[in-house]
């Protein structure tokens, strides 16, 4: 049975994108010509200026549309939805000054109005979806909008789902039922409907409306899965199934024919092709401009470095990137000369302090006071991230990207089981990891971020990262100690 909620979400976030659009034109026009004294550099009235604007505003929203910020896949995940609306404004605006040029139409009053106007649209969208979002959660709690779903399966994926659209108030997802057998019991308490077939469980709910069936796994005889499919086709409803190996849908996964033959291509990461190409450009040309930057103050802290401890300024630790390569990764010097080089077992054990290295492994390395393994100005460099400047360098040169899975060493990757998914792109400077909490998280929690970062790459994604980064690393959320 068709659900018109998403419909009417969508079109709610049309309207809605289309009005903050034109009021962030409209204020842009008003900073620019009413509020400035400056002189114009075209003489647009309000009425022509709106006009046009309101006229090109199709063709905005369907910028918006062609990047997918009116997919559930896309306006349900926050972060890839402030990423794509970045890319969305700065297309529209583009295509706007295009018009403009082409046909030889003044548009904006004056240049600011383009500057204004960008990043008005972008600040006030993203204002509305956010509104937008806390509404439509308001609303799952009065039932509306809830899409129903019966799960077909009794596997660790069928809980797995089970756990994640339990908090129906906010996924707007209820389980009214599940199809199973007894591998993996069920509570007792639990707000769904059990039934041992899908016949029987369609009988019983005949009379409650059913909007997605999801197939947590395919059945030996085909007629069972027929059997759903068809009653999903002729009642309208969504379908969905889980593949048998889930690990083979992950990443970038395309869709083609080979040699007269549909086949299914799957990507250990969505970063190939022209996507390389950017971002091994953003790296040079960001990576660059940030180097030269940071340079003066580079030079103050080897300074310090050097009349503090007089030893080295730098170290150099080998570290793996793409397809397991070794790179050697600069950093600022922190540790004490004694326990430099040495790694977090060997330098507690050197000090005698077993004690020490029991806490820091179980505090997901960190201490909870101070680590004597580093200098004075060592603890600051860490505490600031600081001593990762230095990484630039490599970003520049092409062993590590901004923006990445972090580069570990050897002995610490090992232990993970899927590090040669994770190695299938350059390691970077920063990462997901590193803007959600680094010192909160534990190794494997890190490495599931990693590992999703490189099966969801997007450029908008990295830029965002980016920010939020300077976020972090400003305020000191989630830095190490």
């Amino acid at each position: 049975m068709k659900n018109n909620a998403s419909l009417l979400y969508n079109f709610f976030l049309v309207i809605g994108d289309a009005i903050a659009i034109t009021i962030a034109f409209t204020i842009a026009y008003i900073l620019r010509v009413s509020l400035s004294h400056e002189p114009l550099s075209a003489n647009v009235t309000s009425h022509t200026y709106i006009f046009i604007l309101v006229c090109l505003l199709p063709f905005w929203i369907l910028i918006f549309a062609l990047l997918g910020l009116y997919s559930p896949r896309v306006y349900e995940r926050r972060f890839s939805e402030t990423g794509r609306l970045l890319v969305g404004t700065f297309i529209g605006i583009l295509f706007v000054i295009s018009y403009a040029y082409i046909t030889n139409t003044a548009i904006f009053p004056g240049r600011l109005v383009t500057v204004y106007g960008f990043a008005l649209a972008f600040l006030l969208v993203l204002l509305f979806r956010t509104l937008a979002r806390g509404l439509r959660r308001e609303l799952f709690n009065y039932g509306v909008g809830i899409n129903n779903v019966l799960i077909v399966g009794d596997t660790k994926t069928t809980h797995r789902l089970l756990e994640a659209l339990k908090k129906t108030n906010i996924t707007g997802y209820n389980v009214v039922a599940v199809v199973g057998g007894n591998k993996h019991p069920h509570k007792t308490d639990a707000p769904y409907k059990q039934f041992a077939s899908f016949g029987e469980a369609i009988q019983h709910l005949k009379n409650q409306p059913l909007h997605t069936i999801i197939q947590t796994e395919l059945y030996a005889q085909t007629e069972s899965n027929d059997e759903i499919l068809t009653y999903a086709q002729e009642n309208h409803v969504a379908y969905r199934f889980v593949p048998g190996n889930s690990e083979l849908f992950v990443g970038k996964i395309e869709v083609d024919l080979f040699h007269t033959v549909p086949i299914i291509a799957v990507h250990q990461t969505a970063l190939i092709g022209w996507g390389r190409v950017v971002k091994r450009l953003t790296d040079l040309i960001l990576g660059g401009l940030l180097l030269l930057i940071a340079s003066p103050f580079m030079v103050l802290i080897a300074i310090g470095i050097k009349l503090t401890d007089f030893g080295p300024v730098f170290f150099k630790q080998e570290r793996l990137s793409r397809f397991n390569s070794k790179v050697g990764i600069y950093k600022f010097r922190s540790n004490n000369m004694t326990y430099n080089g040495l790694g977090p077992e060997e330098a507690f054990t050197k000090m005698g302090r077993p004690d020490l290295l029991k806490e820091y492994r179980d505090n997901n390395d960190q201490l909870r006071s101070k680590d004597p393994r580093f200098t004075a100005i060592g603890r600051f460099l860490r505490k600031a991230s600081l001593d990762e400047l230095p990484q630039l360098i490599n970003v520049v040169k092409g062993d590590i990207s901004l923006v990445g899975p972090r580069a570990l060493v050897a002995t610490e990757l090992d232990k993970y089981e899927k590090k040669n998914l994770i190695l299938s792109v350059k390691s970077g400077l920063t990462g997901l990891a590193q803007i959600s909490g680094v010192a909160d998280l534990s190794f494997e929690e890190r490495r599931k971020l990693d590992l999703y970062y490189v099966q969801n790459w997007s450029f908008g994604g990295d830029i965002i990262i980016i920010f939020k980064t300077a976020s972090v690393v400003l305020f000191h959320r989630g830095t190490r100690g």
